[in-house]
């Protein structure tokens, strides 16, 4: 290790900046594959090398071995990896979302009635009455597939449909 103090491991960014820079990600790839630095590459004048060096040593790509070599860190990716933060589990609606859009329907019919009226209440304002190309347009935002969304929403009692098909509307209580 360099002079400088390294906290609790690598940190993402300074790993990618030293590879964001063609010279130390040459001598980089030149250490990982055994090249001996001073002939590494000899276009590389030595200011450029012990720079590209530093920023790798100060990344926490490179470690110097018992000898003073320069060795390729085992160990850098796998400690960036544990250091990202856990994905908090989702609750309610929201597990069954990704990106505003529908990943997947529950199973479980009460929490796929509340999904359905969620999307209900974010997409129809109460007393609107819609046509079938109008509830389509709005339950596009939500999934590809909106004749199977409309379709549950109507089972579920959360969308009614006029008897000739041409107007929908939110019941008066949902």
């Amino acid at each position: 290790m360099t002079g400088g103090t390294r906290h609790s491991g690598p940190h993402w960014r300074r790993v990618m900046a030293a590879l964001a820079n063609n010279d130390a990600r040459t001598v980089y790839a030149r250490i990982v594959l055994g090249t001996k630095l001073p002939e590494a590459d000899p276009d590389l004048k030595d200011q450029r090398r012990n720079r590209a060096v530093d920023a790798l040593l100060e990344s926490g790509l490179v470690d110097r071995n018992a000898a003073g070599e320069l060795v390729a860190s085992e160990a850098v990716f796998r400690d960036l990896l544990t250091q990202q933060p856990r994905r908090q589990p989702e609750t309610g609606v929201a597990r069954f979302m990704r990106l505003g859009r529908i990943e997947r329907y529950p199973v479980n019919k009460a929490e796929r009635r509340d999904l359905l009226a969620w999307i209900v209440g974010d997409a129809i304002k109460a007393g609107e009455d819609l046509t079938e190309k109008q509830v389509n347009e709005r339950l596009l935002s939500y999934t590809d597939d909106v004749v199977l969304l409309r379709r549950y929403m109507v089972d579920f009692g959360l969308l009614e449909r006029t008897r000739s098909g041409s107007s929908y509307s939110r019941p008066k209580e949902t």
